[in-house]
């Protein structure tokens, strides 16, 4: 009996501490511990436990929900439809998601909005938004959504009774705020002081501003009553369980960007006041240079366009990769964005992130940049093993196809193709093409799909909190200019990360007391390789990264 009791013991220290060292102890306070056995049948040995921290730093899937999934047959993807959906997000990885305007609107894109406080009738009612925020919060994802501060729609009733208004007033009598408050909402000039993108009231001498079109007239953020109705909005969506926001249109709220900073502060400072764990993410579209000086404003991330779209960095060093030069210019790269952040943060005393992507909803496709296989998958892993927030658009995750114009970048998800339950129309001006890569039913069962690549990535970055966290630094010695080596510490943890950028087999020779690593953590490799480290040697197949620790 005595024997039983002390075997049982045994086995019992024995396997706490095989869970101490797999599961990575010392990366900060996690909120799940889990452990997805690997299903892809392709004999990876790596799988470890999740590592999920509860900040701010996660990983966010992007949802344009009127191609996600229709859930009432109507042809328009809905609330109810990303609701049906989240178990799949969940399994994927992700542990945000980012909600393309939802609000009302005359468009499809819905980014001109006519109300801030309700749900467009396409999507649903306000309670499927309630039911779709409670349903993220069980299984632990954010949620945050697009908030539109730079325009309303002309159709927005401000706009609507500020254009009565103009169009009534007498000959030769300027606009008066105390006979028309609206006037005020959005920057109207006189004939002579108007300049370009600003349209005719009528058959008026007044003219408004619309930055991107007539249909968007852009919104007065100077003036105050105008702060407080977004301040009321912003509120509202709060209350409502939003987690934040994403800040459309940054660099368009001024011709300054001080001012435009300082609006941000002033958003930024009222929303915290609300819900103080709120994320915000502004669209500033232009250099990481000039866009990580908007961090000044006490926001937690800008995106960061000089890595993602079709002329970004990843893309440049992929398409370049096979002159075997660009692994160590990728490292430096990533050095280069994270002092940048550093200085802002250490001149602010704050501690915001990157906001990391490959593509959005206005730019074309990874399926039609890269266009190959071998390419997209190891585009994708560069990204997601960048420090910082990692966002991955709706249907990247399988190669959608998307060239062109706007409607075709926001094509119908692609689930599968016999069964069209779900399937959504895609907006009407969207040209008819065929998928280039299978349908998600398809790839779910290849185990080399682009699709299971993509989900190792989310994994092995859930894995290992250094790579979403950790302070980024390059091993000089690794001379291959084809492999970028680095490590990357967080709090007292440290891991080796190496990516061969060619295609060719690389074997790269690394001191294992040196560098404080035992052993893999994970893989990934565009052919379905496996890495493999004998001592001090690390062999990489080509397009494939590991993670050492």
């Amino acid at each position: 009996m005595n024997r039983i009791k002390w075997g049982k013991k045994i086995i019992a220290l024995v396997l706490f501490v095989t869970m101490l060292v797999t599961s990575g102890c010392g990366t900060g306070k996690q909120a799940k511990d889990t452990k997805t056995e690997n299903k892809t049948g392709d004999g990876y040995q790596y799988t470890q436990e999740l590592q999920m921290i509860d900040d701010q730093t996660r990983t966010y899937y992007e949802i344009f929900v009127y191609s996600f999934y229709d859930s009432n047959g109507d042809g328009i993807g809905d609330l109810q439809g990303v609701i049906e959906k989240l178990d799949y997000i969940q399994d994927m990885g992700y542990n945000g998601i980012w909600l393309m305007p939802i609000m009302p609107s005359p468009t499809y894109h819905k980014y001109d909005t006519t109300d801030y406080c309700a749900v467009d009738s396409d999507y649903g009612t306000l309670e499927d938004m309630e039911q779709l925020i409670a349903e993220c919060h069980k299984r632990d994802i954010r949620l945050i959504i697009d908030f539109m501060m730079n325009h309303t729609s002309r159709e927005h009733t401000w706009f609507q009774e500020a254009y009565q208004y103009l169009s009534k007033l007498k000959k030769g009598k300027k606009p008066s705020a105390k006979e028309c408050k609206y006037v005020d909402y959005y920057h109207f000039v006189s004939e002579d002081e108007k300049g370009t993108g600003y349209y005719q009231v009528g058959n008026t001498k007044w003219y408004y501003e619309g930055a991107f079109w007539d249909g968007m007239p852009d919104l007065n953020l100077e003036n105050a009553a105008v702060r407080k109705e977004l301040e009321k909005a912003a509120k509202f969506w709060l209350d409502k369980g939003v987690d934040g926001f994403r800040l459309d249109g940054v660099l368009y709220f001024t011709g300054n960007d001080e001012k435009n900073i300082e609006i941000l502060k002033w958003f930024h400072d009222y929303v915290v006041s609300v819900q103080p764990e709120a994320y915000i993410v502004g669209e500033v579209w232009t250099n990481y240079n000039v866009a990580v000086q908007y961090l000044k404003s006490g926001i937690d991330s800008v995106f960061d366009f000089s890595f993602g779209q079709a002329n970004g960095i990843i893309v440049k060093d992929v398409r370049q990769s096979g002159t075997g030069k660009v692994g160590r210019s990728f490292a430096d790269s990533m050095v280069n964005i994270q002092e940048m952040t550093d200085a802002v943060n250490g001149e602010t005393g704050g501690s915001a992130t990157v906001a990391e992507f490959l593509t959005n909803h206005d730019t074309g496709r990874m399926a039609n940049i890269l266009g190959k296989e071998d390419k997209i998958k190891i585009a994708y892993a560069m990204e997601l093993f960048m420090t910082g927030n990692a966002f991955v658009y709706y249907g990247e995750d399988i190669a959608l196809t998307g060239a062109g114009k706007d409607e075709n970048f926001r094509a119908p998800m692609y689930w599968s193709a016999t069964d069209q339950t779900g399937m959504c129309d895609g907006p009407e001006n969207m040209d008819q093409f065929e998928n280039i890569f299978p349908s998600l039913e398809e790839q779910e069962k290849d185990p080399k799909s682009i699709h299971q690549f993509i989900k190792r990535c989310i994994r092995i970055r859930n894995e290992n909190p250094e790579i979403a966290r950790g302070k980024v630094a390059v091993i000089p010695e690794v001379t291959d200019e084809a492999i970028c080596a680095i490590t990357k510490t967080y709090e007292d943890s440290q891991i080796v990360m190496l990516y061969n950028l060619s295609t060719e087999t690389k074997t790269v020779t690394l001191d294992q007391k040196q560098h404080k690593y035992q052993g893999i953590r994970g893989y990934v490799s565009a052919d379905g390789s496996e890495v493999t480290l004998e001592g001090d040697s690390i062999t990489l197949p080509p397009y494939s990264v590991v993670v050492l620790k």
